[in-house]
């Protein structure tokens, strides 16, 4: 994913459903890879989606007109073919989170329940279409 074929696009929007809305429209519209999302205060989340550079913009514009459609849409960037630190800053924050929700799982009853407001990788593709 780190070559130079690749782009980032982010969809930013206030409120989780209008965020999941946009995710899954837009791994519906093109073959991306919708790998993480990141959320701050004030109920504002952000997706970043992968993939080639004209794959990421369709999956970002059909994810921005969604989300408008279920909430609000804040702000959306595709950044094309971008500088190889960025990319691995994006998957290095994955693989953090990833390792940071393996280590910090309590040994609780089976009942009980934990509140994940920590960003949680996502790792949905679109399905190739099958005729």
């Amino acid at each position: 994913m780190l070559e130079n074929g690749y782009a980032l696009g982010m969809i930013e929007t206030v409120g989780f459903p209008a965020l999941v809305a946009a995710t899954d429209a837009a791994a519906k519209a093109a073959d991306v890879r919708c790998v993480t999302y990141q959320g701050a205060d004030a109920g504002i989340v952000t997706i970043y989606i992968v993939g080639d550079v004209a794959s990421v913009t369709a999956a970002v514009a059909v994810g921005e007109a969604e989300a408008r459609r279920v909430g609000q849409l804040r702000h959306s960037r595709v950044i094309p073919r971008p500088d190889r630190s960025v990319m691995q800053m994006v998957l290095q924050q994955l693989e953090q989170e990833k390792s940071r929700q393996a280590t910090s799982k309590p040994a609780g009853k089976a009942g009980d329940k934990q509140k994940n407001t920590q960003s949680t990788p996502i790792t949905t593709t679109q399905a190739s279409k099958e005729e």
